[in-house]
């Protein structure tokens, strides 16, 4: 690990400004992931903002009706709440099926949102990766790719976002609250949060630099089933090949949102319209100019699968 200088903020304002006058400059919350890419040197930054004492760790109902999350609520925190587990079951699931219970204990809902691929050629600093070095190109092209992304992808990077938390977000339209280095607030709405790569893969989300996020909204419950689906290679402690986030309706209408596949929780709104007619119906709008690999092609009739069985489930239920 190289050496770094490391300070506390005391308001959501001052740890932006601190990022965003110091070049290279992290947030630090629960560090379950930077820590990490920090000791492999992936990430190196020289000056870490720690974050934990701004207060940000309370879930508050909204005057819409709805609940806001503080960016440092743990995913623990969060997947028991009682109003969570209530009227946002796909939200508890999601998160229960990710990482281990002593990391949830430490890893904060906007950390989650922030976590970096798990692409292997992005973890290996051998191997050319247009994430960790921009223009260095991506050795995942035309190498081993079969937990790497079948849309959305680009000529660039075929990376996948990791996360399960998200993708329940992405189902639920939940919206990012920031606030940037002068103390300005934004809304970020939850599809427009996380990047496409395009010819910019290094650039991953829609935050400015400095910019934190201090919470994420829901908006009121939707009622209905919820269900998250999660296909991987082991029964624990894994990424998943294809996840699929669902709120199904007594009609059959719904929303689905797809993980393991792109860069971003992968949602088409018009496939949902599809959803009476069945999954093969909804997965080929969904997956519409999908451009898998020869190692994850497997992965598109998967996907059809994985949201019958959500489907088949949501009628039984």
């Amino acid at each position: 690990m190289k050496p770094f200088t490391y300070e506390r903020a005391r308001t959501p304002a001052q740890a932006a400004a601190a990022v965003a006058r110091t070049p290279g400059a992290k947030f630090l919350a629960g560090g379950t992931n930077l820590l990490d890419l920090m000791k492999l040197e992936i990430e190196a930054p020289g000056h870490l903002v720690d974050v934990q004492d701004l207060k940000l760790d309370r879930i508050e109902k909204t005057r819409e009706g709805g609940i806001r999350i503080g960016a440092l609520v743990t995913n623990t925190a969060l997947a028991s709440d009682d109003r969570v587990r209530r009227d946002y079951g796909v939200l508890t699931r999601a998160i229960v099926a990710g990482a281990s219970g002593q990391l949830r204990n430490k890893a904060t809902t906007a950390g989650n949102l922030l976590q970096r691929t798990r692409c292997p050629y992005f973890y290996d600093p051998n191997q050319a990766c247009n994430k960790r070095k921009p223009g260095s190109g991506c050795a995942a092209i035309g190498g081993y790719s079969r937990q790497l992304g079948v849309i959305g992808t680009s000529d660039a990077c075929i990376a996948t976002y990791p996360g399960d938390m998200a993708v329940a977000l992405r189902a639920l339209d939940a919206t990012v609250e920031t606030v940037n280095s002068a103390g300005a607030e934004r809304r970020i709405p939850i599809a427009d949060f996380h990047r496409l790569w395009g010819d910019t893969p290094h650039i991953e989300t829609a935050l400015a630099p400095g910019e934190l996020i201090t919470a994420v909204t829901l908006p009121k419950p939707l009622g209905g089933t919820h269900l998250y689906h999660k296909v991987r290679d082991r029964a624990s402690y894994a990424f998943a090949l294809v996840s699929v986030a669902a709120v199904v309706q007594k009609d059959g209408s719904g929303r689905l949102a797809i993980g393991g596949i792109a860069p971003k929780p992968w949602r088409v709104e018009a496939a949902e319209a599809a959803m009476p007619q069945g999954a093969q119906a909804v997965a080929g709008r969904l997956l519409a100019g999908a451009r898998p690999t020869r190692d994850n092609a497997f992965k598109v009739p998967l996907v059809e699968r994985t949201i019958a069985a959500v489907m088949a489930e949501a009628k039984a239920a």
